[in-house]
């Protein structure tokens, strides 16, 4: 008991004299280091859309353990950008293997690019490492101790192939429009398209969602309204460590909603991203249950520990679930809508999902578990476009951490850390 006061009053003092550095130690005694980017500029007017996809970006090399990946759209002069100005529909980020030599690779006929993907289970069209949407700015993507993404293993990369980096920032200006909740929700009837954009005919049944909202398409704006272009741009930050024996691998996991493969009784997932919430009945109404709710069951092909989830979701979601094959909970994550103007804060919009951090070993699933995913939205009106997309982590049983405790380290004001035989007694 005395030393545990010890230490909080030496780390008060310590604190107190020296501010945190942008590298410091984890708790397992590793330098952390964080560094933050800025994508491409992406040029927006009001009504207007931006959905690019950015090739070889700025990412921090080596062999690496991911702890956190965590984004905003900032103007040109770094300030962050209102959602009711510039609506995020979402960002993702992913790794890919690039051909070394372009001409080797069109002699032997070799793709120059392969997409490396995360482990399911919608990986054809969910591949991604790290995405979200409006809820960027209050959302943890922090991986837990001594947990880590594992990135830039030399051994991965096919022979003649390097890893690199691509960012899709999916961006919707709303200044002056006739209606933002139509224009974020992509109906198609205010950015009056009727193909999307490989130039295929869009069905009558689809009013809204991505095959409307592509990149250089607009929306409605108020007549006579006149606005500026703006430049724009992606802020990125990325923590990392040095990859090590001390950090447990972590697999990647992303369901959705939409795919009704398992329950049509097919093998293959069906991801389809996005669908429709109806607005609800009259009788609903009355009853004042005007909540639509979405089930799916996929499987999860590898077991483990789950050590984080999170879900996605867009304006009208109030949360989502991920359970057991024997029902039980394993995680639910719930919206939260700003109430004010600032950045942020943005009254009528998601901006921030809430996370789940299980203790080490509490949340278990098995190999071949099927799981299921339950996506709640508020159906007081119509929704178009909207996504029920749940984030999970998982160590593999063979991953687990070494039971031994680690030493007890502090950043501040230099590296150093406890003896383990002193912090193993605290």
């Amino acid at each position: 008991m005395k030393m545990a006061v010890f230490l909080v009053l030496l780390t008060t003092f310590l604190s107190a004299f020296a501010p945190l550095p942008s590298e410091a130690l984890n708790v397992r005694g590793h330098l952390l280091k964080s560094k933050t980017f800025l994508s491409p500029p992406f040029i927006l007017r009001p009504g207007s859309v931006s959905n690019k996809y950015y090739f070889d970006i700025e990412f921090p090399q080596g062999h690496l353990a991911l702890k956190s990946f965590d984004a905003e759209v900032v103007d040109e002069h770094g300030v962050p950008v209102p959602l009711h100005e510039t609506y995020l529909h979402h960002w993702v980020v992913e790794p890919y293997y690039a051909a070394k030599n372009h001409g080797t690779a069109d002699v032997q006929k070799l793709p120059k690019i392969i997409l490396a993907r995360n482990s399911g289970v919608c990986k054809h069209t969910l591949g991604q490492y790290y995405g979200l949407g409006s809820e960027t700015r209050h959302t943890a993507t922090w991986v837990p101790d001594p947990y880590g993404i594992e990135i830039g293993n030399p051994e991965r990369p096919p022979e003649g192939y390097e890893e690199k980096w691509l960012l899709n920032v999916h961006a919707i200006d709303t200044r002056g429009v006739a209606d933002k909740l139509g224009c974020t929700e992509c109906r198609c009837d205010l950015y009056n398209v009727t193909i999307d954009e490989y130039g295929r005919s869009i069905g009558k049944n689809y009013t809204g969602g991505l095959y409307c909202c592509y990149d250089q398409t607009q929306c409605k704006v108020k007549e006579g309204f006149n606005g500026e272009a703006r430049k724009l741009f992606l802020r990125y930050t990325v923590t990392w460590l040095d990859w090590s024996n001390a950090i447990v691998p972590v697999k990647i996991y992303i369901f959705d909603v939409t795919d009704a493969a398992l329950l049509e009784g097919r093998s293959e997932p069906a991801c389809k991203v996005e669908y429709q919430v109806e607005e609800c009945s009259s009788e609903n109404r009355a009853k004042n249950d005007c909540v639509d709710v979405r089930v799916a069951k996929e499987v999860l092909p590898r077991g483990g520990d789950i050590v984080f989830g999170v879900a996605h979701q867009h304006s009208g979601g109030i949360g989502a679930s991920l359970h057991g094959e024997d029902g039980r909970l394993l995680c639910e994550s719930m919206a939260t809508y700003g109430k004010g103007k600032e950045a942020g804060d943005e009254a009528g919009y998601i901006v921030g999902m809430s996370t789940c951090y299980p203790k080490p070993g509490t949340v278990k699933v098995r190999d071949g578990e099927v799981l299921t995913v339950v996506s709640n939205y508020s159906s007081e009106r119509q929704h178009t476009g909207v996504m029920g997309l749940f984030y999970i982590l998982v160590a593999e049983d063979d991953q687990r951490p070494a039971v031994n405790k680690p030493a007890l380290c502090f950043s501040f004001p230099v590296s150093w850390c406890l003896p383990e035989w002193l912090s193993s007694n605290l």
